[in-house]
């Protein structure tokens, strides 16, 4: 009931705050930012349909619409004087919807789902964005900005220095919203500090209601006249500058239902690995870049004998030399077009296996590495590492740069004798799960590779929101 009373405190205050545009200066600049970001990680592309989730007066509407004047775009708040004000502010042909961010009623698929500074005012910010995950098309973005703690910090010394208790929310901190990210979307958050200066210190309260961000959060005792003029005084002599955190994410959602299997390491057992995962997910196969063939048969007929002849999509570059695809590419003379490195179409309802080539730090063409293909694609990895001595190292060091990219990770796959130790250490330090682990095999065989798949999760369980 409480929690159901603070929302629609919330609702009034924005619905009153008739002054919104005129103060609304940081929401206004985060809106730019966040448009110009989104923009960045569409790469070029049109999204047809456009999601807004607490659009208020229309700062991120009109930005969404001056980039993407063909799309259909459908704005929401839950507040309806706000939504109205949206309304006129904007083009006919943006739709109007009142709705609650956190109970969507709107019917997807959505090519982008965006909202700017309205995670703080909702509860369960992860399972919010889990849930307009699933209105986006695959490959749509979801992009949302928020407040992060050091918000206000300003405010709250001027508060603490005078024995008050600051009743401005308390925000996120920045390693906390990480696991707001829903899985297996990839992308970042990007963080950026403002500083407003307002003339007075009673300004800044001043500002708080005409923005509608004045309601104080649930438990707060309401500052005493003379408590609020000491602590505004005090915020004067420090100039009356306010501070804000912001955080900026982009999230991406996969373009196919599928994996991209890649290794710390040369043989170290990616295409036994492949091969039980396509057995167990009666999945297809995609050896994008292959070499080595001088040598070997190829990674794309071993496992289509290993998995049962599978749906196996031809590598876009095959070479004989027995090193990188880059090297080998230019042994024969030849040039890796990355526009041929785009992901096949699968049937719906079916699984993707994609295996690179070597480490993530092997280059696949002059321009891009294997980790630049991983980002590119969009698939949550794989990671393939040994069990014994010395894979540690390795291993955290490689899922370290998967999560520096934003590349999300499905889990590891440790191959080789069973190694218990470094098991818990790699899934504890690397803050991921361990999906399967294989032991040596004598003989690699369409039945061993059947057995040893058993061991492996169902696709539901590795990746259920696909």
């Amino acid at each position: 009931m409480k929690g159901m009373e603070h929302k629609e405190r919330v609702r009034l205050s924005f619905d009153r705050a008739e002054g919104y545009d005129g103060a609304a200066t940081v929401q206004r600049l985060a809106a730019q930012r966040l448009a110009a970001k989104l923009a960045e990680t569409l790469k070029g592309r049109k999204p047809q349909r456009i999601l807004e989730i607490g659009c208020g007066t229309g700062l991120l509407t009109e930005q969404l619409v001056r980039l993407w004047p063909d799309a259909q775009i459908v704005a929401t708040d839950f507040a309806p004087h706000m939504l109205e004000r949206a309304r006129r502010n904007g083009v006919a042909t943006t739709v109007y919807e009142l709705m609650d961010a956190a109970n969507p009623t709107v019917e997807g698929p959505f090519d982008v789902v965006c909202g700017n500074l309205v995670m703080q005012w909702l509860e369960q910010s992860k399972h919010v964005l889990a849930r307009l995950g699933e209105l986006l098309a695959p490959n749509g973005v979801l992009a949302v900005t928020a407040l992060l703690d050091g918000t206000f910090a300003e405010w709250k010394a001027a508060c603490k220095a005078e024995g008050a208790e600051p009743a401005t929310p308390h925000y996120p901190k920045a390693t906390q919203i990480q696991d707001w990210v829903p899985f297996p979307y990839s992308g970042l958050w990007q963080r950026e500090s403002c500083v407003q200066v307002f003339a007075r210190g009673l300004d800044f309260v001043r500002h708080l209601k005409a923005t509608g961000a004045s309601v104080p959060q649930p438990g707060s005792t309401p500052m005493a006249a003379g408590t609020l003029r000491r602590v505004t005084e005090r915020l004067e002599q420090g100039g009356a500058s306010m501070t804000w955190e912001l955080a900026y994410g982009c999230f991406r959602k996969p373009p196919v239902a599928g994996v991209f299997v890649t290794g710390t390491d040369t043989g170290v057992g990616k295409t036994l690995v492949s091969a039980c995962l396509v057995r167990r997910w009666q999945a297809a196969y995609w050896k994008p870049l292959q070499s080595g063939l001088a040598d070997e048969a190829g990674d794309t007929s071993t496992v289509e004998h290993l998995a049962g002849h599978p749906m196996c999509f031809p590598p876009a570059g095959a070479f004989q030399a027995s090193l990188s695809p880059q090297a080998a590419a230019e042994a024969e003379g030849v040039h890796i077009d990355s526009r041929h490195l785009a992901l096949p179409q699968v049937e719906k309802d079916k699984v993707l296996v994609v295996e690179g080539a070597g480490g993530l730090m092997v280059p696949a063409t002059d321009t891009l590495m294997m980790l630049d293909l991983a980002v590119l694609w969009g698939l949550p990895v794989v990671l393939v590492a040994r069990s014994g001595l010395g894979t540690l190292n390795h291993t955290l060091l490689s899922l370290q740069a998967l999560q520096n990219r934003g590349v999300a990770i499905a889990g590891v796959v440790l191959n080789g004798p069973a190694n218990p130790a470094n098991s818990q250490t790699i899934a504890q330090k690397g803050g991921v799960r361990i999906l399967a682990e294989v032991d040596y095999l004598p003989q690699v065989t369409p039945a061993t590779v059947t057995a040893q798949a058993a061991a492996f999760p169902a696709w539901e369980d590795v990746c259920p929101a696909t």
